[in-house]
């Protein structure tokens, strides 16, 4: 089977990062392409394929530098902020919308309410070391939780939120996770552009009497983060 030429480029590529190490500026196209012996845009579809895999990462004027190794997430009923420092990064939520909206069909099942029923809506980007890395949306019960917005730190942990001033105890939870276009907003709150992949996971959760807790909508930069599970026969 022939190997697409920007394939092996690329391969040739990713040797090369290692040797420059991360930060590194990569040197400029069309040295590239003379150096490889291939044409600039072959040269150029590599590059973006590195850029789209997480491992080279474009700064409009500066030009591509080296990227920093992926975060990999759990796939489980964890914090954020705890996963995160695990990993030598520093959490933050920039707040993006915390309202108060009706419960459609979907909502009303998932969180075993009836349709319209107060919802409390929190939007907010993640972010890791400063940099958005992600857009939650979480939808919990009003009726659950009335006081939630009296307690909840816009820019703290849901989770530890949840479990330490709400008396929450997680049980189990259902994510479904399949890759997305983003829209021109999230795009733009996540100061990325639309022909970057990411990565959408849809969780709902319930606690330990197996009421449910939350529908949770999470939309993370493809390039920055990768998932993991633990499996088990």
């Amino acid at each position: 089977m022939t190997v697409p030429l920007h394939f092996a480029v690329k391969t040739r590529l990713v040797g090369l990062l290692e040797r420059l190490g991360e930060g590194a500026a990569l040197p400029p196209e069309r040295t590239l392409a003379k150096e490889f012996g291939v044409s600039r845009w072959t040269m150029r579809q590599a590059i973006r394929e590195l850029v789209a895999d997480g491992r080279l990462r474009a700064r409009q004027g500066q030009g591509t530098f080296v990227a920093t190794p992926k975060l990999i997430q759990p796939l489980a009923l964890v914090s954020y902020t705890e996963a995160l420092r695990a990993q030598g990064q520093e959490p933050g939520r920039e707040l993006v919308a915390f309202e108060e909206i009706a419960a459609d069909g979907v909502l009303a099942e998932q969180l075993g309410i009836a349709v319209g029923d107060a919802v409390h809506r929190l939007e907010r980007v993640l972010l890791a070391d400063g940099q958005p890395i992600g857009l939650e949306t979480t939808y919990l019960a009003v009726a659950r939780f009335p006081t939630l917005r009296d307690v909840l730190k816009p820019e703290g942990s849901l989770y530890r939120c949840l479990t330490d001033e709400l008396g929450v105890r997680f049980g189990e939870g259902e994510e479904l996770v399949e890759t997305v276009i983003a829209t021109p907003r999230e795009a733009e709150l996540l100061k990325a552009t639309q022909s970057l992949p990411m990565l959408l996971l849809h969780r709902t959760s319930r606690d330990t009497a197996g009421r449910p807790i939350e529908s949770v909508r999470s939309l993370y930069r493809g390039d920055r983060v990768g998932f993991r599970a633990t499996l088990r026969p």
